[in-house]
């Protein structure tokens, strides 16, 4: 089973000139998602989702942190 680098996008996102290059590289993924077999696609759903909620609590935790510095 494949194991999908969100990391990777994410931090290209992150770091794009401008909303056109954030659109681009969203539609790699929207590219990579369309090749995969249905076997695939619930792996990539499910390591995505695991990836989304991991950055949610990590940027919680940084907000709270900040914010209890105030």
């Amino acid at each position: 089973m494949p194991t999908f680098d969100f990391k990777r996008y994410h931090l290209r996102s992150i770091h794009a000139s401008d909303a056109e290059e954030r659109a681009a590289i969203n539609q790699e993924l929207k590219v990579l998602y369309e090749t995969l077999s249905a076997e695939e696609k619930v792996v990539f759903n499910e390591e995505l989702q695991h990836f989304l909620i991991h950055e949610m609590g990590r940027l919680k935790t940084d907000y709270e942190a900040i914010k209890g510095g105030m």
